[in-house]
């Protein structure tokens, strides 16, 4: 194993990664730890997303974390209680998380157990989310004396609206997976046996896609809420300009069209 590797308590690595054609398969893999994102697992994820950068083959990734427990509990409260000013200004999830949302493929968030804090907000900056039918979620930070710092504040709101964000924020309340469905946290709750199938199924969808399509529409999606709506507007008409050049979307229409004569 190389020595530049950081592992777990097991010796295996503290991020596993797979490739299955267009889909990258990666674990979160501290499962004695609850999959706690410490600064090892953290820079494991950068050399992931390093390794990624540029790779036109990518369709999709789907994020796991390893064991029954925990998709990830949160941060690693050890390392965060030792940590002072100067390691809140560098960011150090944030930054992580950033590179999760701007991945130019869609991201799954396969999720079992705990995902909390900042295992939570990791899971937010993901494209998609699917849970276990026992999957807890929360930001239960200001119960530890600090907010959440690494996206929770301005994605949770996106997703289940500013309300519900500020009390789930204010109470470090844990929600269970029917509510996490119910608000739009998630997008599929389902038994805990079926997640990884579950998320690998969606990705399969998103996979079989346009590639450049998908990725056009990603980055569309970031643009909401950064301009003004004429913005939105410019941008998707770009998006479109280029599309309709590609030979793909000729392929796609011609068998589309072709299907549909042989159904009349």
């Amino acid at each position: 194993m190389d020595a530049k590797v950081a592992v777990n308590d097991a010796g295996e690595p503290i991020v596993q990664v797979a490739r299955d054609g267009a889909l990258v398969l990666v674990t979160l893999n501290r499962p004695e730890r609850r999959n706690a994102l410490d600064q090892a697992m953290v820079d494991a994820l950068h050399g992931v997303l390093d390794a990624l950068q540029g790779d036109e083959t990518v369709g999709a990734m789907v994020l796991a974390g390893a064991g029954e427990k925990a998709f990830a509990a949160g941060a690693d409260i050890a390392q965060l209680r030792d940590r002072r000013r100067r390691e809140a200004l560098l960011s150090i999830n944030s930054r992580l998380f950033q590179r999760v949302e701007e991945a130019a493929f869609p991201v799954i968030a396969a999720i079992r157990g705990f995902c909390l804090g900042g295992g939570c907000e990791l899971a937010l900056a993901c494209d998609l989310r699917i849970a276990g039918d026992t999957a807890k979620f929360g930001q239960p930070e200001v119960s530890l004396g600090i907010v959440p710092g690494a996206g929770a504040t301005y994605r949770l709101p996106r997703l289940v609206g500013a309300g519900k964000a500020r009390e789930l924020v204010f109470t470090g309340r844990i929600v269970d997976a029917a509510e996490a469905l119910r608000i739009g946290l998630v997008n599929q709750v389902v038994p805990d046996a079926e997640v990884h199938a579950a998320a690998r199924k969606l990705a399969d969808d998103v996979v079989k896609q346009d590639r450049l399509a998908v990725r056009l529409a990603k980055m569309l999606f970031r643009l909401d809420g950064s301009f003004r709506p004429g913005a939105g507007y410019l941008g998707e008409a770009l998006a479109q300009a280029v599309l309709f050049e590609s030979e793909e979307k000729v392929r796609r229409m011609t068998e589309f069209l072709d299907r549909s004569k042989t159904k009349k």
